[in-house]
């Protein structure tokens, strides 16, 4: 196949030092990541973070700030011969207030994504499912000082 998949991610936390997961349950598998996805043909980087975040979580971009991007090759777990490069800003949106608000039991099977806050000192690496995912939260972290 040998095929590249763009992908973009933002980092959002709140007032209450928390930070903004989504859990979904597509290709027949439970995983938990960042908000973000794709990057469509003919999109900017930023654009498809703005599409994305305005999808998933009805929520517009204030202000991002790439922090983070694998330069080493990543196979997409779902797709062989598919590599993918994921991109991570941290990201300010307005009016977040209500993502996430809603309570939910993980893992879940039923097809779709849905969001939930955790202190990002609670957040450990194997609860993220993806090794870029992982790198870029430690990444983070360091910026932060946490």
């Amino acid at each position: 196949m040998n095929q590249f998949n763009l992908r973009v991610y933002g980092f959002v936390i709140n007032e209450n030092q928390e930070i903004l997961l989504s859990d979904e349950f597509r290709f027949d598998s439970f995983f938990t990541k960042f908000p973000g996805g794709g990057v469509e043909y003919g999109e900017g980087i930023t654009n498809a973070l703005h599409r994305e975040f305005k999808e998933e979580l009805n929520a517009e971009i204030e202000s991002c700030e790439l922090i983070y991007f694998n330069d080493y090759f990543q196979e997409s777990v779902f797709m062989e011969g598919v590599q993918v490069t994921c991109f991570y800003y941290t990201v300010k949106c307005k009016d977040i207030q209500d993502i996430g608000s809603q309570s939910y039991t993980i893992p879940f099977k039923e097809e779709g994504e849905k969001q939930r806050w955790i202190k990002i000192n609670d957040l450990q690496e194997e609860n993220l499912t993806f090794k870029t995912d992982r790198i870029a939260f430690e990444k983070l972290k360091k910026i932060l000082s946490f």
